[in-house]
C-alpha cells in the first residue's frame, strides 16, 4: 500500500515537472555547480572578453589598410561584433547569470600578432593588406572554433534557446572569413607578390 502511494506521488511529481517548460535560467541555476556547466560559463566569459578586445582592435586595423575594400571589411566587422557582445549579454541574462568578461589569452596574443603585422610592413603596401588579411582570418577562424563548440555544449546542457542565438553569431563570423578571403583573392595577394 505504502509502495503505491509513493509511486502515485512520484509520478504525479514528474508529470508536474515534465509539463513547466524548461528555460536556460531554471536548467543553469540547477546546474551551477555542475563541471561541465561551468566551463560553458568560463569559455562564454572568455569570448566575450575576446569580442570587447577586438572592438579596440578593429579600428586600428581598419586605419592601417590600404584598400578601401579592406577598410570597410574591418569596419562591418567592428559593427558586428558590437552586435556579438549584445547577443552574449542576452545569453549571459537567459542563463541567469551576470555578463562577465574573462580574459581571453588566445585573443591577446592575436591581436598582438596584428598589432605586429602593422608594425613590420610597409605603409600603404599591399603587402600589409596581405598581412592583415592572414591576421585577422586567424581571429575569425578562433571565434568561429569557439563558436561552434560553445553551440554544442548548449545543446549538451539543454540551452536550446542559447545554441540558436550561437548559432547566428556562428554564421556571421564565417561569412566575415569568406568575404576577407574573397578580398584577399581579388588583387591584394596579386599585387603584394608583385612589391619589391
Amino acid at each position: 500500500m505504502k509502495s503505491e502511494t509513493t509511486t502515485a506521488v512520484s509520478t504525479a511529481t514528474e508529470d508536474t515537472a515534465s509539463s513547466s517548460p524548461k528555460t536556460s535560467k531554471t536548467i543553469a541555476k540547477s546546474n551551477d555547480r555542475d563541471p561541465l556547466n561551468l566551463f560553458f560559463l568560463n569559455a562564454l566569459k572568455d569570448i566575450l572578453w575576446a569580442e570587447k578586445a577586438l572592438t579596440e582592435a578593429l579600428p586600428k586595423m581598419r586605419t592601417a589598410a590600404t584598400t578601401e575594400a579592406l577598410k570597410d571589411a574591418f569596419e562591418d566587422h567592428e559593427l558586428q561584433t558590437r552586435k556579438h557582445i549584445s547577443r552574449l549579454e542576452k545569453i549571459f541574462s537567459l542563463l541567469g547569470q551576470k555578463a562577465e568578461a574573462k580574459k581571453c589569452d588566445a585573443m591577446t596574443g592575436l591581436i598582438k600578432e596584428g598589432e605586429h603585422v602593422i608594425e613590420s610592413t610597409p605603409e600603404g603596401s599591399m603587402t600589409r593588406d596581405a598581412a592583415l588579411i592572414i591576421a585577422a582570418q586567424k581571429v575569425e577562424h578562433y571565434e568561429i572554433a569557439s563558436y561552434g563548440g560553445l553551440i554544442q555544449l548548449a545543446l549538451t546542457l539543454d540551452h536550446e534557446d542559447v545554441a540558436e542565438i550561437l548559432e547566428r553569431t556562428l554564421q556571421e563570423e564565417e561569412d566575415t572569413d569568406n568575404l576577407l578571403t574573397d578580398i584577399a583573392e581579388g588583387d591584394i595577394n596579386f599585387e603584394a607578390g608583385e612589391e619589391h
